[in-house]
């Protein structure tokens, strides 16, 4: 199994926060990104680190500047 990074870690915390906050499952948020459903889980089970054009998708899909999905305060891992 491969390792990822803290970055990644958070990054994945948040963008599953973000995902719940706007009562979106995985598969609406990966389609309305145009990434597969498989790609937004292993990211959010933090086996996979995104590409930074998947965190542009990602932050489009969520209606954000991708800068705002690396903003972490007080989240833990």
């Amino acid at each position: 199994m491969t390792s990822i990074s803290t970055l990644s870690k958070k990054f994945a915390i948040r963008i599953k926060f973000e995902r719940v906050k706007r009562k979106l499952s995985q598969e609406k948020l990966a389609g309305l990104a145009g990434i597969g459903r498989t790609t937004l889980t292993q990211i959010e089970a933090q086996t996979s680190s995104p590409t930074l054009d998947v965190v542009e998708k990602i932050a489009k899909a969520l209606e954000v500047e991708p800068y705002e999905l690396l903003i972490f305060n007080n989240l833990e891992i």
